[in-house]
């Protein structure tokens, strides 16, 4: 399997963080870039005053700080997260500002554009497209993606059905580039797993909402520690494209988890999700099948201290068990 230079080198573990949709910021991104895993963000995140480009400065000044200082350990690449679909209308401007910037990596979503790919291309970025079934990653590959996420049944927000497993097999047997999976990555055992499955990285996100960085509220957070699987409700209502989301905020939001109608996927909305003053993310909070790892609300370095010690525990346990001859 072949992964960029990007993707491997200065990283602590193998895991990139996912952007997670009103909660990664600035501060967020930069810690777990210092943590060794590759931090990201939405552009969409920066919103009114706060500007996709300030954004941008703030992380690339930091991390460049921060790589200055410790020559020995740089931090990890960044990434952010843009959104493809015909509603984005900023999608134009907030691309001319990472080729301005040259972020490392930008990930798609809810589209393939090549003209998207090329401009990342030109000055030396990576793109990675995510994906929920095999059909999506070969429309992807072919108009330029250099590497795929394969959201898998369990991953928070936006996700597919499928099993990790059948997915990553299918995509495999075609594709040799770099391959990510998302899915109820909560531990480091689960990053192991994943690269045991054939993928390069794993791609953690709801492990870190319960981070003092994450800009998320406090009840959100303590009900991601408190939760687990079964606290879960997979839906297409609140935005019109079927996602994860916990048990609990549905339910303060008035509405039954067990009985919801289905949403119309013609009318995708990123804001309100067509239902009143409840708006996704906001008052409904997406999560993924993977939370029962998460124990307490803790620093981003703790945070990825904690799956960097599994991931080796892990390791060193299937090396016991499997002795080739």
């Amino acid at each position: 399997m072949s992964l960029p230079d990007i993707l491997k080198t200065n990283l602590k573990l193998p895991a990139v963080a996912s952007p997670l949709f009103i909660i990664s910021c600035p501060e967020l991104v930069i810690e777990q870039c210092k943590a060794g895993v590759v931090g990201s963000f939405p552009s969409l995140n920066a919103r009114g005053e706060e500007s996709f480009e300030s954004w941008l400065i703030q992380i690339t000044e930091a991390l460049a700080e921060y790589d200055a200082a410790n020559p020995d350990s740089p931090a990890a690449p960044f990434a952010v997260n843009l959104i493809v679909h015909r509603s984005n209308n900023r999608l134009q401007e907030d691309l001319a500002l990472c080729v301005k910037y040259k972020v490392p990596v930008i990930i798609t979503s809810l589209g393939a554009r090549p003209e998207i790919n090329e401009a990342v291309h030109s000055y030396g970025g990576i793109v990675l497209h995510d994906i929920i079934n095999n059909t999506f990653a070969r429309k992807a590959v072919e108009k330029g993606a250099d590497g795929l996420i394969a959201v898998a049944a369990g991953a928070g927000g936006h996700a597919g059905t499928q099993s990790p497993l059948a997915l990553i097999r299918e995509i495999r047997e075609w594709f040799d580039g770099p391959l990510l999976l998302s899915g109820a990555i909560g531990s480091g055992a689960s990053i192991l797993a994943a690269q045991a499955m054939g993928a390069d990285l794993g791609y953690v996100g709801s492990a870190f909402i319960a981070t003092k960085e994450a800009r998320a509220v406090d009840d959100y957070k303590d009900c991601i520690v408190a939760s687990g699987a079964e606290d879960i409700v997979y839906s297409n209502l609140f935005t019109g494209v079927h996602g994860n989301y916990l048990k609990p905020s549905i339910v303060n939001a008035g509405m039954d988890p067990d009985n919801l109608p289905e949403s119309d996927p013609s009318k995708m909305d990123f804001g309100s999700g067509g239902n009143g003053d409840k708006k996704a993310w906001k008052d409904i909070w997406g999560a993924g099948q993977g939370i029962g790892a998460v124990k307490e609300v803790q620093r981003t370095a703790d945070l990825v201290a904690r799956l960097r010690a599994e991931y080796h525990v892990a390791y060193g346990q299937l090396a016991k068990i499997y002795r080739p001859a």
